[in-house]
């Protein structure tokens, strides 16, 4: 299967289980792999045959910026469903949701969440 990639697109929610988090918002990072077939894409040339990526990033922008989940589990779950639902082509998507900068005492780079899922057959 052929894979689509968008990578670690950024947004400010209000995601999160301390009250802080949802009232003062914080940066997430959305990294997405669609899976679908790209032969045809390629063989023309036109865009009605691939999956616009523009349109993959609106969908992530208005869940992560406009929706306020208390886990970033359900914020990946939800960009995952919305995708293959949406988008006819997408057989499979792998959606990880990056937390920065979390509320978390202690040294490190980040925490995220990821999920995959595909169409039912």
């Amino acid at each position: 299967m052929d894979k689509i990639y968008l990578n670690e697109m950024d947004f400010y929610g209000y995601h999160g289980v301390l009250p802080e988090e949802t009232r003062l918002g914080q940066r997430f990072r959305v990294s997405i792999i669609v899976e679908t077939d790209l032969r045809a894409a390629g063989k023309t040339d036109d865009l009605k045959e691939t999956i616009s990526y523009a349109e993959i990033y609106s969908l992530c922008q208005q869940i992560v910026e406009k929706q306020i989940y208390k886990l970033i589990e359900a914020v990946a779950e939800n960009i995952a469903g919305s995708i293959l639902e949406q988008f006819n082509k997408v057989e499979r998507v792998t959606v990880k949701v990056i937390k920065p900068d979390p509320p978390i005492p202690g040294h490190y780079h980040s925490v995220a969440v990821e999920v995959t899922r595909a169409k039912k057959i």
